[in-house]
């Protein structure tokens, strides 16, 4: 049985990778901030097959501390899902809050280099494999995208320059990168603000969050002989942006 780490499983993505990896015979360390939602997927899925690991990934000592704790089952990692990851703030650049700006620099950029890194060697020893996820906002711009949209880039050149360096070891790496898709991502993004949730989102018909954990599954389980390397998806009701004119 192969054992994958997902970040971010409290919710969303994470959480429905978490289900989806088990379902098809994985065990998971399943790692997030909020104890009691880990706690609900190891009493969904069973302490055989999840792992709970609590921590935030930006906590570098914690991250160390839990997965240097990890039971024997669950200590080789053949696959890594760097899922954690945010946006914070919608508005331009010039009247954006830096710290904002910071804490998305050190989770989305920062956190997932520095556990990739941790991870490397063992990766390389059991040719494993490892899932980054990018977005859409990585190739397109938008109004308010800025720094989300830079780190988000980072993540799908990071994932391309890993493949190359990581030639000839057998590990695979894949850029996810996902359009709109309906989990807390919004809620997060603008502390809660339940009404642009549901404008953004209603009517749309977006892709969910099992959609992506689904494609994040039929990746790590393609024959080892095949890379993915980068994947864009996005719903059918959403396309490419047009280019905005200011008009005098």
């Amino acid at each position: 049985m192969k054992t994958a780490l997902v970040t971010g499983a409290t919710a969303g993505i994470g959480e429905a990778t978490v289900r989806a990896l088990v379902a098809s015979g994985w065990r998971c360390v399943a790692t997030g901030r909020r104890s009691d939602r880990l706690d609900a997927l190891v009493a969904e899925l069973g302490r055989d097959t999840v792992c709970p690991a609590c921590f935030d990934v930006t906590d570098e000592a914690a991250r160390d501390a839990a997965l240097d704790g990890l039971p024997s089952d669950f200590a080789g990692i053949d696959l890594l899902v760097n899922n954690a990851g945010l946006a914070l703030g919608t508005g331009p650049a010039q009247s954006s809050d830096l710290d904002q700006w910071k804490t998305m620099i050190d989770t989305n950029v920062t956190a997932l280099v520095s556990l990739t890194h941790k991870l490397l060697p063992m990766l390389i020893e059991r040719k494993g494999g490892i899932v980054n996820l990018s977005s859409v906002a990585a190739t397109y711009p938008y109004p308010g995208g800025n720094v989300y949209g830079g780190t988000k880039a980072f993540v799908r050149q990071f994932t391309l320059g890993l493949r190359s360096d990581l030639h000839g070891t057998g590990v695979r790496v894949c850029s996810i990168e996902p359009g709109m898709v309906e989990t807390e991502f919004t809620m997060v993004r603008t502390g809660g603000n339940a009404e642009a949730h549901d404008k953004l989102y209603g009517g749309a018909d977006p892709m969910t969050a099992q959609d992506i954990a689904e494609t994040i599954r039929w990746v790590a389980e393609l024959p080892p002989h095949l890379n993915i390397n980068t994947l864009e998806l996005m719903p059918v009701s959403q396309s490419f942006a047009g280019f905005q004119i200011a008009r005098a």
